[in-house]
Order: C-alpha cells, then sequence, then structure tokens
C-alpha cells in the first residue's frame, strides 16, 4: 500500500547518515522523518488553502504601513489581527475613502486566517454577483450557497463600486444572509452607510435589513482618510538631490 509520505521518502537518506553521525537510536531516527513528514505536510496545506482563498495579490499584515492607515484601522488591528472574530462569528465592515488600506488589511488578515488552518474565500462584491446570477441559471445556486456558508472567512471587496437591479440586490442580500450570526465575512467598501440604498436599488427596506443583519456585533472600522496610493505615487515623483521638475 502507498503510504504517501513524500518527505519521508526524499529525507530517509540523509537522516539516516546523520543518524549514524550522531549515534542516534532508531526511535529517534524514525521520529525525525515522521516530523518532517508531519512538517511537509503542514506546509502543504497551508499553500492550498492560500490557492483556494483565491487572493488577487499577497498582502502580508507585515507589509502594511500600519503608520500610513487612518486613526480608526490603525486602533482597531492589533484587535482584529488575532482573529478572535472569526472564533466568535463576527464581521468586520471596512468603509471608508479609495486607497486608505482596506483591501491590504482585509487580504492580510485573510492569509493569516489561512496560515492558522482557516478556510477563506476572497471575491470582489461584482464577481460574487455574477458567479450568482450564472448558478442561479443553471440551477446550480444551492451548490454555490452550500460552500460559500462552510467558509470560516468571506472577504467581499469592493462593495459599492457599482449599484445593483431589484433582481441582484436581492440576491446579493440572500446570500450573504446565508452567513449572517453563523461565520465571518470581511466587508470592504467606499460608501457610508447611508449611501448604501444606492448601492441596492434605492430599495430602503432590503438595504435596513442587509445593515442590520451584517452589522451586527461587527466591527466597524471607519478608513476615512488621505489615500496610502496617493502618498505612494507623490513620493516616486518627488524630485531627487534639489532637483526641479520639469514642466511640459
Amino acid at each position: 500500500m502507498d503510504l504517501k509520505l513524500p518527505a519521508f521518502r526524499k529525507d530517509i537518506q540523509t537522516v539516516i547518515t546523520e543518524a549514524i553521525k550522531q549515534n542516534a537510536s532508531h526511535e529517534q531516527l524514525i521520529l525525525t522523518l515522521l516530523t518532517n513528514e508531519l512538517q511537509q505536510r503542514m506546509i502543504n496545506r497551508e499553500k492550498a488553502r492560500l490557492r483556494s482563498a483565491n487572493f488577487p495579490q499577497l498582502k502580508y499584515l507585515q507589509d502594511l504601513d500600519r503608520a500610513e492607515l487612518p486613526e480608526d484601522g490603525r486602533a482597531r488591528l492589533p484587535e482584529l489581527e488575532t482573529l478572535e472574530f472569526i472564533k466568535e462569528g463576527r464581521n468586520i465592515i471596512c468603509g471608508g475613502s479609495p486607497g486608505t488600506g482596506k483591501t491590504h488589511m482585509a487580504i492580510g488578515l485573510g492569509i493569516k486566517a489561512c496560515m492558522q488552518g482557516y478556510s477563506v474565500m476572497f471575491t470582489q462584491v461584482s464577481k460574487l454577483l455574477t458567479q450568482i446570477r450564472e448558478c442561479h441559471s443553471s440551477r446550480t445556486l444551492r451548490i454555490l450557497e452550500s460552500r460559500f456558508e462552510k467558509y470560516d472567512l468571506v472577504i467581499c471587496d469592493e462593495l459599492g463600486y457599482i449599484s445593483f437591479d431589484k433582481q441582484g440586490a436581492e440576491m446579493l442580500f440572500n446570500h450573504l444572509s446565508l452567513r449572517s450570526g453563523i461565520k465571518s465575512t470581511i466587508i470592504t467598501s467606499n460608501q457610508s452607510f447611508d449611501k448604501w440604498q444606492d448601492i441596492f436599488g434605492k430599495d430602503t427596506v432590503l438595504t435596513a435589513a442587509l445593515l442590520d443583519r451584517l452589522t451586527h456585533k461587527a466591527y466597524l472600522v471607519n478608513m476615512n482618510g488621505k489615500s496610502y496610493r496617493m502618498k505612494e505615487t507623490k513620493k516616486m515623483i518627488k524630485p531627487r538631490n534639489g532637483e526641479k521638475l520639469q514642466h511640459a
């Protein structure tokens, strides 16, 4: 029977040679080989979770310039990165100006969750709605819903960049409601709550119901501030060594 021990097979000659040098026992030899196998499997599972999450880029929390974050984001991040919100099934709503680090923070938390064994899904809201519509048309929506419910963490990025018609708004509402109060969802948006009804086809009743479900016991992170990307751009074009910029 194939035991599927690739690390065991790869390391066995090296480990045996080292064991002979150190006069190690057979028990120590086997323990070393099995420990290496376990560690490699954990690394492979972590890589598989990262691939499955479908992050557009690998943006780690340690790469986030915290000093440049809006004040509320900077204050909230130490608590959020403990990932206790996932254990508690609480949501995070990051709302604010474009370019202030919302997506980076969300992806960074998602990557850390993958590394700690949680299943994660990343999607842009527009792509999620397209997927819901396609599954609805092909009568496979329940399969999609079943998968969506099971993720430990779902990240829905860029809510507010496009608005929805009545059917789309209802579909998205029903889909997001599947996780309400059970599993954690992170939503990033460039729109304040009072503008959400514009996103959901001016349906004030549906918008109020969705807000009620998403924000219940949620972390609301105010990410209004100056664009981090714009700051980076200005640094890149800043004159060096007293040079003057050429004007056309």
